[in-house]
């Protein structure tokens, strides 16, 4: 591996992750050629509209993600396991922010983690916002426990049209960090896709781009390597991990 920056041993690193992080535990990704949005319209499953116009289309797909997710989520690999050691090893605190909504990072042992756009095995109320952890299939037809009513659970997810989840502590973390990695995203899904920026206007961090190949917005990082996220987020760590 060349040489690259490495930060103090007691430096904050923030962590953005995207579909192409799970890939290759079988997750198919989103906006590749052959991902779920070239085989689904997003206006028919994933907005608050398309749940309104047709809830049980809406259910239908994410019933079928959510089975899935359930397989997906027994095999992190190493890229989630990676991650997860440095989190455990690294002297200062470590933040991954992840804009999926399996729970691989989980399944591989990360800790400080938050979902942006929020998990598979929630629901969520529409009716009175009450969440809960939910496995198996949804339908119109269950009630929500929050408020007894029944029609308004939908997945725990963030639908296009709709604010990410815990963005004030995604600032407070972006705003102290001291190295940005971005692994696995495509650069054209905002807010994500501003965080390098977000970061390089505080003029304190490092950021690097581990991905397939470069995104929308490489050419904001300092830094890039790329191919599978099995191979390059494992070895980066390792290199991380040597200035301990």
């Amino acid at each position: 591996m060349p040489q690259s920056f490495t930060p103090e041993k007691n430096s904050n690193i923030v962590i953005l992750t995207g579909a192409g992080t799970s890939q290759e535990s079988g997750l198919e990704t989103f906006r590749d050629p052959d991902g779920i949005w070239s085989k689904v319209r997003i206006e028919d499953v994933a907005t608050p509209e398309a749940f309104a116009k047709d809830p049980d289309a809406v259910h239908d797909f994410y019933n079928m993600r959510r089975a899935r997710h359930r397989v997906a989520t027994a095999n992190p690999n190493p890229a989630h396991l990676a991650l997860a050691r440095l989190e455990a090893q690294w002297v200062g605190e470590v933040t991954v922010i992840t804009q999926n909504v399996d729970l691989l990072h989980e399944s591989g042992g990360t800790q400080n983690l938050i979902h942006m756009h929020g998990v598979h095995s929630k629901a969520r109320c529409n009716h009175c916002q009450y969440i809960v952890e939910w496995q198996g299939d949804m339908s119109t037809a269950d009630v929500c426990d929050g408020c007894s009513c029944a029609g308004g659970l939908r997945p725990h997810v963030v639908w296009f049209g709709e604010t990410p989840l815990e963005l004030d502590r995604i600032q407070g973390a972006l705003l102290e960090c001291d190295l940005f990695l971005s692994i696995g995203t495509s650069g054209n899904v905002y807010p994500a896709a501003g965080f390098v920026s977000v970061v390089q206007q505080v003029g304190r961090a490092h950021t690097v781009e581990l991905n397939l190949e470069p995104s929308l917005g490489a050419d904001k990082f300092d830094e890039g390597r790329y191919g599978p996220a099995t191979a390059i987020v494992p070895a980066y760590v390792d290199h991380l991990l040597e200035s301990l």
